[in-house]
């Protein structure tokens, strides 16, 4: 399931973080790639350990804390604090697929890539190329959002950015342990979650809302791993 998510920062929140990331100093995004991935990565990324993302990527984390969408979506369990990368001058990163456990950076906590991540810091008309392209069993999914917008998909897809040839791509890209590991699962529960809130706006009060509240719930009681 592939799910677009509106606005996740404001456009003022987006400014500031490209504020702060423009006065950092950046580093090969090869450094954090692993053997097979380290020939298909050619961008700049923010060290792991820099202040700079630390601060923003925890701005990120508590806007998406609140955020209804994202919350129905992924079901997070465990969220791995944002990274941060940057394409330009013809920068692409190959297909791959992203590892499948993470380290929490000063923690021993791991978290499981369930859902990939990628929030768009750049607005689209800034660049050319830089196209999020994921492969799932739909097809070819192109993906290029305004900027403070996001866009989750299964981390078990093949994916790609294409090379960006005019100006600067940035993004932060993150990785989320969800409550419920299988994406078809989650993705019936979402649409469940859906037709609950259309029916509790067109019909408050309804009979049935209890009914299909406790079915939500218990099937998340059921699938979830926790």
């Amino acid at each position: 399931m592939m799910l677009k998510i509106p606005d996740v920062l404001t456009p003022d929140q987006v400014r500031q973080c490209r504020e702060a990331l423009e006065q950092a100093e950046w580093a090969d995004g090869r450094l954090t790639a692993g053997y097979v991935a380290e020939s298909a990565k050619k961008n700049l990324q923010l060290p792991l350990d820099h202040p700079v993302g630390r601060q923003v990527g925890e701005l990120i984390l508590n806007q998406l804390s609140s955020n209804p969408l994202f919350i129905s979506g992924a079901l997070p369990q465990r969220v791995l604090p944002p990274r941060f990368n940057r394409y330009e001058g013809g920068g692409e990163y190959a297909d791959h697929i992203d590892n499948a456990i993470f380290g929490v950076p000063g923690s021993s906590q791991r978290v499981r890539s369930d859902i990939s991540a990628t929030l768009f810091l750049s607005h689209p008309d800034e660049y050319e190329g830089g196209e999020l392209v994921v492969q799932d069993s739909y097809g070819s999914h192109t993906v290029k959002l305004p900027a403070g917008h996001m866009v989750v998909y299964p981390g078990s897809s093949l994916h790609r950015v294409t090379p960006v040839t005019r100006g600067v791509r940035l993004a932060a890209f993150f990785w989320i342990q969800s409550l419920v590991r299988e994406d078809h699962r989650r993705a019936m529960l979402l649409e469940l979650d859906n037709a609950i809130q259309s029916v509790a706006k067109s019909h408050p009060g309804h009979g049935a809302l209890p009914r299909l509240t406790g079915v939500y719930h218990n099937l998340i009681r059921e699938w979830s791993d926790t």
